[in-house]
């Protein structure tokens, strides 16, 4: 069985939720604290053991690129201020050289398509797709754990209550292996009443390569863009799935709310700031 070593990180999308903040500023970029919300997932998929990043961006995306480069200038202004803690700091994130990838997604097709844009550079092996507004932290390595027990294909899920999951991508449930159990369908966003379970795809996965040969004829779906959720259904025919569920929260960073209940989640757990954090919050919720 191949080891997950490399990621796809969709990061073409206009962030139009975000709007104006996401006008000049691409929404993975938006802090969480203070780093960048995808800087956020390029650590957990680190800490997995991931490898390779792949990234496929869009126009006015190239400050990503820039993000995990050398920033020779700010470099060197800190040696010369002896600013030694913020060098090891930028040092420690900093990718090394050949572990960052970067292909232009040209239309806005969907992720499907996103996904398939980085077929070249994921080549023929197993992979994982992380969605980069999702902030789920030990996610990936729940998931790689789960892919060595069962190889296949896994996606994460977690629980929803019965009236949102119209919202979301269902999975059905079949034989359960404790965390880990075969799906054994897929339906996005049924209809209220309708969904075969509760159990939801939130935006982590691990695919094998086969993927791509469906999706190069996967035929558009859902808001007229080529669905990976589609194709993952044809390849179902042909290799197992298995949903874990993800033991943790999950914070979608796409939305407002979910973007501050981050900030204030991940604020609260900085040893540095908790406690000042804390009180300043309840003071504000008191006069409130």
């Amino acid at each position: 069985m191949k080891r997950i070593r490399k990621a796809v990180l969709p990061v073409a999308g206009l962030g139009t939720r975000f709007l104006p903040a996401t006008k000049a500023v691409p929404k993975e970029m938006l802090c969480v604290v203070d780093r960048p919300v995808v800087q956020h997932v390029v650590d957990e998929a680190r800490a997995a053991g991931i490898e390779h990043f792949i990234f496929v961006t869009g126009r006015n995306k190239a400050v990503i690129e820039d993000h995990f480069d050398i920033a020779y200038e700010l470099n060197r202004t800190l040696e010369s201020r002896n600013k030694t803690k913020e060098l090891e700091l930028l040092a420690k994130d900093q990718p090394q050289a050949g572990q960052t990838s970067f292909t232009r997604q040209q239309e806005p097709l969907g992720l499907g398509h996103a996904v398939w844009c980085a077929r070249e550079l994921v080549g023929d092996e197993p992979f994982a797709v992380i969605l980069p507004d999702m902030l789920s932290r030990g996610s990936m390595e729940q998931m790689i754990a789960a892919h060595d027990k069962h190889g296949g294909n896994i996606i994460a899920v977690e629980e929803v209550p019965e009236d949102q999951t119209h919202q979301y991508g269902i999975v059905s449930v079949g034989q359960e292996f404790g965390q880990t159990f075969e799906i054994t369908g897929m339906v996005e966003k049924p209809p209220k009443g309708t969904a075969p379970s509760n159990y939801i795809i939130s935006g982590r996965y691990i695919l094998q390569p086969e993927i791509f040969d469906l999706l190069s004829t996967q035929e558009r779906g859902a808001g007229n863009e080529i669905q990976l959720t589609d194709s993952m259904i044809r390849l179902m025919k042909q290799q197992q799935f298995f949903g874990m569920k993800y033991q943790g929260k999950t914070y979608d960073t796409g939305s407002k709310i979910g973007f501050l209940m981050a900030n204030v989640a991940y604020a609260l757990e900085r040893e540095e700031l908790s406690a000042e954090f804390r009180r300043e919050l309840e003071a504000l919720l008191r006069q409130k």
